[in-house]
């Protein structure tokens, strides 16, 4: 594993819901009637930047809101928590209160991040709202079907509602966490491994350590460790490879260098191997879901002709196959990962 600096697009667009997306998410509950849209919660009078425990400025800004807006946006964060946990049962939020409304400008979707409180006992939770873009759309709907992740999230026209993923972000394990005597280097390796095949496979790009997140889960006798994305973004829309493999990312070196210190080429091997199998059969098991979204984005221009022509010659290097002449879209493009990855498993 190598790890020399790549490029993104500085911005990439945001490409709308377009009514064959929109049918399914209908059919698959995403789709929703929300109380307050993306646009309502921009109208704020002015920010003031948050700043994080340590003095330093995290990019997040505290909008001020008229006080006569203040009591209709919070009660109506408050039913879109609800239909985002229960279903829309709003005896859930009978006891929250909205404690902090966050906006980010760095990043393609500008986000708002929305802490709720329980009064009762002092436990918070976090929910996003964003721009509905259908790039990212896709990319968190190929997580649930293709990953060993779940993701809760709901579309209304122009607005996308997010469950937070919990997780310490990559960045920071990376710098403050690794040197751990109890944390098994090589566990941390595995995962590594697997995360980078799966993002290829998927096309999911621009894994740099501070858009995943490390969860770890106490074992009998050791840590489990689990790399998951917790940005969208990019999914699909570039035309270099190797932005869909975390490994050539400057920001994830730390855990090329682990890897490198810890496995061998064999074992490299072995756990992409496993992780190619895991999603074999996690395709196999929801094929038509698969084909839904398929049909779903087949003629959804997400990305660019000179993009996936540059994407084909990667791929077919990648997977050392030369069957990428027919694809026409990104679509077509992960499709024919996943025969590739089906025929070199059955080999």
């Amino acid at each position: 594993m190598k790890s020399n600096e790549v490029r993104i697009s500085r911005k990439k667009p945001i490409f709308p819901v377009i009514p064959s997306l929109q049918r399914y998410l209908q059919s698959y509950q995403r789709a929703t009637k929300l109380p307050l849209r993306y646009s309502e919660l921009l109208h704020f009078d002015e920010t003031i930047p948050v700043i994080d425990k340590n003095g330093k400025d995290t990019l997040w800004e505290s909008p001020l809101y008229p006080s006569h807006e203040i009591d209709r946006i919070h009660e109506g964060l408050k039913i879109i928590y609800a239909k985002l946990k229960a279903s829309g049962n709003t005896r859930i939020v009978e006891h929250k209160f909205i404690e902090r409304i966050e906006y980010c400008t760095f990043g393609n979707t500008h986000p708002f991040r929305i802490k709720i409180v329980n009064r009762l006992n002092d436990v918070y939770d976090y929910f996003y709202v964003k721009q509905a873009d259908a790039s990212r759309i896709y990319g968190l709907e190929l997580e649930e079907i293709l990953s060993p992740n779940q993701v809760n999230y709901l579309v209304d026209g122009d607005t996308l509602i997010e469950e937070h993923i919990a997780g310490i972000p990559g960045d920071v394990f990376a710098s403050k966490r690794f040197d751990k005597s109890d944390y098994n280097h090589k566990r941390i390796a595995k995962e590594f491994v697997k995360f980078n095949e799966r993002c290829v496979i998927t096309l999911l790009g621009d894994m740099r350590s501070y858009n995943f997140v490390v969860q770890i889960t106490p074992d009998f006798d050791d840590f489990q460790f689990r790399l998951r994305a917790i940005d969208f973004d990019q999914q699909g829309y570039e035309g270099n490879v190797k932005i869909y493999l975390p490994q050539f990312f400057r920001d994830n070196y730390v855990y090329v260098q682990i890897s490198m210190a810890n496995l061998t080429e064999k074992t490299v091997l072995q756990y992409q191997q496993e992780e190619r199998s895991s999603l074999i059969q996690r395709a196999r098991m929801e094929r038509h879901r698969i084909a839904a979204l398929r049909d779903a984005s087949a003629h959804h221009v997400i990305t660019t002709d000179d993009n996936i022509n540059r994407l084909k010659k990667g791929l077919s290097k990648y997977f050392k196959e030369d069957n990428y002449d027919h694809c026409k879209t990104m679509t077509d493009l992960i499709e024919q990962n996943l025969r590739n990855v089906i025929n070199q498993v059955a080999r």
